[in-house]
């Protein structure tokens, strides 16, 4: 089975007094899904070394409406935004996408293998 890499640009979410614009936070970010490692696993590389692991269909449901716990969360925000937030030790990252890249991000892995197949 092929690997699905695509790779995207996303903000970090801050209320920070001194915010840069919003074009000058964007951050290069790789999504990634390898179903010979995983069939039920996506990945975000994000810069400086943050890598996450998490299941494809949590990604799915929340671009829908609110879903995950624990140290992964998703949530739609608005019509053409979406949410990621990672808890670990160092912290919490909160990471904005475009809908759309997430979307063809999972329907290019469901190509590669379906839901149902993903078991």
């Amino acid at each position: 089975m092929s690997v699905v890499e695509q790779y995207a640009r996303a903000h970090i979410v801050t209320d920070a007094d001194d915010q840069v614009a919003d074009d000058q936070r964007a951050v290069p970010v790789i999504l990634r899904y390898d179903p010979d490692v995983d069939p039920r696993t996506v990945r975000i590389d994000l810069p400086g070394d943050h890598e996450w692991s998490f299941d494809r269909e949590l990604l799915e449901q929340g671009l829908r409406a609110p879903a995950g716990t624990g140290s992964v969360r998703v949530w739609p925000c608005g019509r053409v935004q979406a949410v990621v937030e990672f808890h670990d030790a160092r912290g919490v990252s909160v990471v904005q996408f475009d809908t759309k890249a997430l979307m063809r991000f999972l329907r290019r892995t469901y190509t590669t293998v379906p839901v149902s197949a993903a078991g």
